[in-house]
């Protein structure tokens, strides 16, 4: 009996020792770890910062939607609450018994971003456990306007996609939270703990797209990648004085399913992602260091054969010829290969390089746009035996649509570069406007070589030059044609890259614009199909920007493209067009080069 009694004091004084633990030394311990299994953490995700053009017009926005969500741990009956939500929220039924049967979890998303009739239907079944939260969904008011610009966001507001992507730092904004205390049937305690941290809203992004302006170039070049039988075409219109890009459009040509119409968010924004063969625009920068280094000026004469071999290739211009001598002027007016490759000679390929380089190909064009491709330009020591006749024309080497525009931004410029903008600004959440800055330009020719270049693109337009459809009814235009075998050079059936690239007014330019587009069938030259989109898109901005017309045919309407004929296989200008035994080059193209 004794020992019975001893056993029960020892008892009754562990029992009262875990009393004295559980009441008074552990207390706060076991204390929170209730409060903790009743306190409930619903995330805030931050709404998106917005995306204007530069007159504030909504390019891409965020709307609050509903997001219907559940707390597994309170849901008695998953099967049956997965079975009354799925044909609501068009939901698998066996997804959501997947996620609502997770008892260790207390959160799971049901559907995200819901329109209204969705939420009020999942209201009214006044199912236990099942809750909303407000999240932002990304619209984009404007449709499929400037879409491969702006890029697109996935289902949790995160950029996948151009400007979406490339700023989403930026754009995004800090999420918060809620926290607050509920039963064990998933019901908010009225005066239990409660605590709520805001998310905070992403900065907004200006760009310096023109709305209006971006609709008017997709529309122009729309109809010429239709009238051109295209795969497809790109235009870009930018101020010369700053650098800003007012427009850049992405068109894809007609296929077995759709006609000609503006790429989506998922495509590339190809002004400034692909690359190919500029052809003849880039004579612009051969001559332009000719005149800069003193080998040649305006009218110097230069005597051009019918045909000319370098390193064992054959060249020739578009359009047969005897023996003849024409001045600088004539070889950019009628886009002579040969005498552009003369000029070149007298250059040099180190100097050729040089120049390449100043004008900026060869790398980024410093818009930030994410996935801009920096070309293909190749050292002088990776020059074959025909690359300086290939390169001084425009093929071995391969730009952006926006490399080949920034130089004839330079020269518009009087001889220093304009880097492009495409941000003019961000919009913090206290609404203070940051500008950002432009870059500094650097001079790479004299504003008399830029002068004298001037002159010499404006015959290109009105002197009878390959690019006479690229006239601007009011305002004198300068610029350059360009028309490019695409590889392989020696395997018919050809396709070519034609392009039309200037600027105006010529004597005190205010835009720069350029249309590339890739693969016409209706005809191959930039003379016949980008030059006259060029007119249209150009006369439009300069419209738009309040640009005075000073010639007397200002007002004038620009003929629309020609329809398309697939009889047409000539055209005004000039491509390097093979002869019978011409082989391309390994590295570069002998066959189909630089071309207006």
């Amino acid at each position: 009996m004794l020992v019975l009694f001893v056993l029960m004091g020892v008892a009754l004084a562990g029992l009262s020792a875990r009393l004295v633990d559980l009441q008074a030394l552990s207390s706060a311990k076991y204390s929170k770890l209730g409060l903790d299994q009743r306190i409930h953490t619903v995330p805030l995700s931050a709404e998106r910062g917005s995306v204007f053009d530069r007159n504030g017009e909504d390019l891409a926005m965020s709307l609050t939607q509903q997001t219907v969500v559940a707390d597994p741990a309170v849901i008695r009956d998953p099967a049956k609450t997965a079975a009354a939500l799925a044909p609501v929220v068009g939901v698998a039924e066996s997804q959501l018994l997947a996620g609502l049967s997770n008892h260790a979890s207390r959160f799971f998303y049901v559907a995200r971003k819901v329109d209204s009739t969705v939420a009020d239907a999942v209201k009214k079944l006044k199912l236990p456990g099942i809750e909303f939260i407000p999240e932002s969904k990304r619209f984009y008011p404007s449709g499929s306007l400037a879409a491969p610009v702006l890029g697109f966001t996935g289902t949790d507001n995160t950029g996948l996609a151009g400007i979406e992507s490339g700023f989403n730092s930026l754009l995004t904004g800090t999420p918060g939270e809620m926290r607050f205390e509920e039963d064990p049937r998933g019901r908010e305690i009225p005066a239990g703990s409660s605590q709520t941290r805001p998310s905070k809203r992403g900065d907004d992004i200006v760009l310096t797209l023109d709305a209006s302006l971006q609709f008017q170039a997709e529309q122009v070049l729309e109809q010429e990648v239709t009238a051109a039988q295209a795969k497809g075409g790109v235009a870009i219109v930018t101020d010369v004085k700053t650098g800003d890009i007012l427009a850049m459009a992405t068109v894809d040509g007609p296929d077995a399913t759709h006609p000609a119409r503006p790429a989506d968010a998922s495509e590339h924004n190809r002004a400034l992602t692909d690359v190919y063969e500029p052809g003849s625009t880039n004579k612009l920068v051969t001559i332009a260091a000719a005149l800069e280094e003193g080998k040649v000026k305006p009218q110097t004469p230069i005597q051009v054969p019918p045909s000319l071999t370098v390193g064992g290739k054959q060249f020739t211009d578009d359009e047969a010829h005897a023996a003849e001598t024409l001045s600088t002027t004539d070889i950019v007016r009628k886009s002579s290969n040969i005498g552009t490759i003369l000029i070149a000679k007298q250059l040099g390929a180190t100097k050729l390089d040089q120049y390449l380089r100043a004008f900026g190909l060869g790398q980024t064009t410093g818009t930030k746009f994410p996935g801009e491709a920096s070309g293909i330009l190749p050292a002088v020591s990776q020059y074959s035996d025909t690359s300086m006749a290939t390169v001084p024309i425009g093929q071995g080497l391969a730009v952006t649509a926006m490399q080949t525009l920034d130089t004839f931004m330079t020269i518009a410029n009087g001889g220093v570069t304009r880097p492009p903008r495409l941000v003019d600004a961000t919009i913090d959440a206290a609404g203070v406007r940051h500008t950002v800055a432009s870059t500094p330009g650097t001079r790479v020719v004299s504003a008399q070589t830029a002068a004298q270049m001037s002159d010499m693109l404006s015959q290109v337009v009105s002197g009878g030059g390959t690019g006479s459809a690229a006239a601007v009814p009011g305002y004198p235009t300068a610029g350059k044609t360009g028309t490019a075998r695409k590889p392989p050079y020696d395997k018919p059936p050809y396709k070519y890259v034609a392009s039309f690239a200037g600027f105006a007014p010529k004597d005190s330019p205010s835009l720069a614009a350029i249309v590339v587009l890739d693969e016409p069938v209706a005809a191959i030259y930039g003379g016949t199909v980008a030059a006259p989109a060029f007119a249209r898109i150009m006369q439009e901005a300069l419209r738009a920007e309040g640009v005075a017309p000073t010639g007397p045919d200002a007002g004038r309407p620009i003929p629309e493209a020609p329809p398309y004929n697939p009889s047409t296989t000539t055209a005004p200008g000039s491509t390097a067009t093979p002869t019978a035994t011409t082989a391309a080059s390994s590295s570069t193209a002998a066959k189909g080069a630089g071309a207006p």
